[in-house]
């Protein structure tokens, strides 16, 4: 899964694709109409989400590693709705993520990955494996004899 490309805007729900980087914002395009609109640096700040990562006991994880545990247990546990118990939204990160820190990571933080994961699920845009650029480029040996 490819996050580069994924960009969070403050103050505009979901998750856009960087079309575009201006000295005074960003050209974003909307995932489900497809159309593409500025964003000031002035009123937005921009996050990547490839550059986002999530405090453990020891270090941080990669939102994408985060990402990939929740697809795997996709079928078994689904994500709780953001509106659920703080309890019950803890619990199921703790699965995902067990070794999170509990003290720096605050349940704001959850939401946001879940509704994040929520969004880029529906539009089927977590399951872009990595590689695919490489292995498209890579040519085809002919047998010759």
């Amino acid at each position: 899964m490819k996050l580069d490309d994924f960009v969070a805007v403050s103050g505009i729900p979901g998750v856009f694709k960087m079309a575009a980087n201006r000295s005074n914002g960003l050209i974003v395009e909307d995932l489900d109409t497809g159309k593409k609109r500025f964003v000031s640096a002035r009123k937005h700040q921009f996050t990547p989400l490839a550059s986002i990562g999530i405090y453990t006991d020891d270090d941080t994880t990669e939102l994408k590693y985060i990402f990939q545990n929740m697809l795997d247990e996709l079928a078994a546990t689904p994500p709780p709705s953001t509106n659920a118990p703080t309890a019950e939204i803890t619990e199921y990160f703790g699965k995902v993520l067990p070794a999170f820190d509990r003290d720096r990571v605050y349940i704001s933080d959850i939401k946001k990955v879940i509704k994040w994961f929520n969004f880029l699920q529906q539009r089927d845009m977590l399951n872009i494996p990595e590689e695919e650029e490489s292995s498209a480029d890579t040519p085809v040996e002919e047998n010759k004899e």
